[in-house]
């Protein structure tokens, strides 16, 4: 029983920092229904940037965590700004191909030596780890700050949505751009701001997956972020809670697969229960059924 606890723990663990990747494709595509496939590699960005932040540049880890998100935040505007708004009106599969252009050469401009690198990289943690005993159940000092730093940038995500004029801007774009502009919304201002905010959430995810699973390289965000899209797409495509509860479901699936079943099933089995839901229920399990406009 304390076993099956443990696995639960570690699966909320990975399935909080998938929320934060989720968060971004959601985000995205609810205002300009966009795939940005490149956002994983904005992830593994935020990695990079947070590992040399408190390896390299000696900032404390708080501080390493919040340059990656400002560095990656400007990445994502750039992203949008040069290889999305060009095409924001063309045929979607422009904007696809053009994400998957990105994504590629982000992965492989960072893979040069003067970059990054292509070798694999050892993160040495700025934490100690310290193990917790609470009634059977083993939890770490760094499984709390992951719980508590993804839960704090939950409840400010909600804030700016729900409580803010970027975030009433935001949802008013996602509804239509062209009302939206006749209302007196900058639309271009609202979407590169939407990429900035999901940008930096992916860093944020990027940085705690560092020290989390402490090994780090730039192909590292391909998996990752298909399963993060995998969760919005589980949860709801669009829908900010959706990508949340997809996201956990999809970590749980993965940790529990490898613990009691077999680690080379995990991925077959996660992927598996997507299609299953979507033979199911197409828009995901928060998704709404919405009519057709005439």
């Amino acid at each position: 029983m304390n076993h099956l606890l443990d696995q639960i723990i570690n699966g909320l663990q990975l399935g909080f920092m998938y929320a934060l990747i989720a968060l971004g494709y959601t985000m995205v595509y609810g205002v300009v229904k966009l795939i940005n496939f490149a956002h994983g590699d904005v992830f593994m960005v935020g990695a990079f940037v947070g590992y040399f932040g408190f390896t390299k540049w000696g900032l404390p880890f708080p501080l390493a965590i919040l340059t990656a998100m400002v560095v990656c935040s400007i990445l994502g505007v750039i992203i949008e700004r040069i290889a999305y708004r060009p095409l924001r009106y063309a045929p979607r599969i422009a904007a696809l191909i053009s994400a998957l252009g990105v994504s590629l050469f982000l992965e492989y401009f960072s893979s040069l030596k003067f970059i990054f690198g292509p070798d694999y990289r050892v993160v040495q943690s700025p934490l100690s780890v310290i193990k917790y005993n609470v009634l059977g159940l083993t939890i770490t000092n760094i499984q709390i700050i992951i719980f508590f730093t993804v839960l704090v940038m939950l409840a400010m995500l909600q804030l700016l949505i729900h409580h803010t004029k970027v975030g009433m801007a935001m949802r008013t774009v996602s509804v239509d751009h062209n009302a939206a502009r006749l209302m007196g919304v900058n639309v271009d201002n609202t979407i590169s701001a939407t990429f900035a905010i999901g940008s930096a959430l992916a860093a944020a995810g990027g940085v705690l997956y560092a020290v989390a699973y402490p090994q780090i390289h730039p192909f590292m965000g391909i998996m990752p972020g298909l399963k993060a899209f995998t969760a919005a797409v589980l949860g709801g495509i669009g829908i900010i809670p959706g990508a949340v509860l997809g996201a956990i479901i999809m970590g749980q699936v993965e940790t529990l697969t490898s613990a009691f079943l077999s680690s080379q099933a995990r991925d077959a089995i996660a992927f598996g229960i997507l299609i299953l839901v979507l033979l199911i229920r197409p828009t995901g399990i928060l998704g709404r059924n919405e009519p057709d406009k005439v």
